[in-house]
């Protein structure tokens, strides 16, 4: 596997024109002079892809796609890519760095995976090329305005939310039994002893996706964040022990529901309910 730490080497690899930045890369593909095929690879920085009419010879329709990808550091590509060289597109790479120093304008598909993919419509196409249009023309400038150029990414990123919400609506099928998988998931997870609690992270590795997809689909569909779901379900399942199994204690409850603390349950109960789980079992009684 390749594993590549700045842009310039990526670049080279791929056939894209050399960075004019070590933080951020504005550019447009030609898929000519590209590399189409690639052998397995990770990068280091943060890299949004739109391809338009991208064909890929490892799919058995070989259909063209119009999309937004995703890499990020924390990303393997398993395996590589392999497309005919007649799509059109633009990317933008950024830093870690810049990243960090900016991350109040990122969201958390910047964590998505390749399967993640954001489908686009052709007026959102249009959209959005037309910002990249403005964006490569600061960012080619002699006196490069970085404060334009955050300006144009914060727009970018903008528009890749409202159109991931557009896909989300209007395809609900595709992603409303995600959401039915994920809650099914909690209920399961409970139907055996458990020695800790569970996060998103663990049912977004069960159900193959990212955390952080995971987590906006779950929002979007049920307006709670997924641990936000997980909780709800603790609560309901801590109410049940309470209610139906008297002879479990508070701190056997605990155990029960995989609090390493019975401390940390009593005052987690207490936050969600407004009451002690021992009041609110003296309440019920």
């Amino acid at each position: 596997m390749k594993h590549f730490t700045n842009f310039k080497s990526y670049n080279e690899y791929l056939g894209l024109n050399e960075p004019l930045d070590n933080d951020i890369d504005v550019g447009f593909y030609d898929p000519p002079n590209m590399l189409s095929k690639s052998e397995p690879i990770s990068v280091d920085f943060y890299r949004i892809s739109i391809k338009i009419n991208l064909v890929n010879k490892t799919t058995p329709k070989r259909e063209p796609v119009t999309a937004v990808f995703f890499n990020s550091p924390n990303l393997i590509v398993p395996a590589g890519w392999d497309v005919e060289p007649t799509y059109k597109g633009m990317y933008l790479q950024l830093s870690k760095k810049f990243i960090e120093e900016n991350r109040f304008l990122f969201k958390t598909y910047l964590d998505y995976g390749q399967h993640e993919a954001l489908y686009l419509t052709e007026e959102e196409v249009e959209e959005i090329s037309a910002v990249f249009k403005l964006m490569m023309k600061y960012y080619e400038s002699e006196k490069r305005n970085f404060n334009v150029l955050l300006s144009y990414v914060n727009v970018v990123v903008s528009l890749v939310e409202a159109f991931y919400k557009r896909q989300f609506s209007t395809d609900p099928k595709q992603y409303s039994h995600i959401v039915t998988d994920f809650q099914q998931s909690i209920i399961d997870y409970y139907k055996k002893p458990v020695s800790k609690l569970p996060n998103v992270q663990y049912f977004a590795d069960k159900m193959g996706l990212t955390a952080n997809y995971l987590g906006d689909i779950v929002k979007h569909f049920t307006q709670k964040s997924a641990l936000e779901n997980i909780h709800d379900y603790i609560i309901k399942r801590a109410k049940e022990l309470l209610l139906e199994n008297q002879k479990l204690n508070t701190t056997e409850v605990a155990y029960e529901l995989g609090f390493e603390y019975p401390n940390y349950f009593s005052k987690f109960f207490k936050k969600q309910v407004g009451l002690s789980p021992k009041a609110y079992r003296q309440q019920l009684n």
